[in-house]
């Protein structure tokens, strides 16, 4: 398995030796030890690391804060700050920006002693494994995206208030809402469809299905969807619950069909 790749972010020369010799010892490979924000984005770019250690405080016009944010918003390179220990305003201010942790430092730059190799160890295995999951996450998220937007059924999913959360583009079409203007709208104000059961009553309660607590599926059999424009179009599909690990109904998801484009 290839080595763990790092860039050490200090101006101070000693104290980065000092950590660059501390990762080395634990196995990890210090690809480059830089002194400003401004290196550190530059040798992002280039040299991809896994991790970055990067000091809060550095010499010029960008601090570590800054330069922490930036490579996070362009490369997701996860980053864990050196920081001295009373520094509260700047730690709090370094929170906003999603650290994968802190290391503490001492009152001339180094790390803050007596700290165990295993302690630095652990923080970086941490932070790489979190690292690796939100990234699989992600990965299974636009995985998922792609095949609710590219499957022939109509899709929708809401969130426990019963307010749209996904729309694919079959959806859309059928509904006459296009995703953006419908997320967060109540279902039933996107999704209003009369079935043989309540066609001489007027429309179906979509969000009675919340307070009824049910935990199957429900069929849509000969109902007819009340599109945007108004316009009737007959459709069959199913309404299923989100259930949680306690039971609870955390949202729906609307799966249907235009009955006459499947004749």
């Amino acid at each position: 398995m290839a080595k763990v790749k790092i860039i050490v972010v200090e101006d101070e020369r000693i104290a980065a030796e000092d950590i660059k010799d501390g990762l080395e010892s634990l196995g990890y490979t210090v690809t480059a030890v830089v002194s400003s924000g401004k290196d550190a984005i530059k040798t992002a770019e280039e040299l991809q690391p896994d991790l970055i250690i990067m000091d809060i405080r550095l010499e010029g016009d960008m601090d570590g804060i800054e330069a922490a944010e930036k490579i996070r918003a362009r490369f997701g390179i996860p980053v864990i700050y050196l920081t001295a220990y009373s520094d509260e305003n700047t730690v709090q201010r370094a929170k906003i920006t999603e650290p994968s942790g802190f290391i503490l430092k001492g009152p001339l730059g180094f790390i803050q002693k007596p700290f165990e190799e295993s302690e630095l160890h652990s923080a970086i295995e941490i932070t790489l494994y979190k690292h690796r999951m939100e990234k699989r996450l992600r990965d299974h998220e636009k995985w998922l995206a792609t095949i609710l937007e590219n499957i022939n059924d109509a899709v929708i999913a809401t969130d426990s208030m019963g307010l749209i959360k996904f729309m694919n583009p079959v959806a859309e079409d059928l509904t006459g809402w296009i995703q953006l203007d419908a997320i967060g709208k109540d279902l039933s104000e996107i999704f209003i469809i009369l079935s043989d059961e309540s066609s001489h009553t007027g429309e179906t309660d979509l969000n009675s299905l919340f307070q009824d607590r049910f935990i199957s599926t429900r069929h849509l059999r000969h109902a007819v969807l009340i599109s945007k424009d108004k316009t009737e179009i007959h459709i069959h599909g199913a309404i299923t619950p989100i259930i949680d690990e306690k039971g609870n109904v955390n949202g729906l998801v609307l799966v249907f069909h235009n009955v006459d484009d499947w004749e």
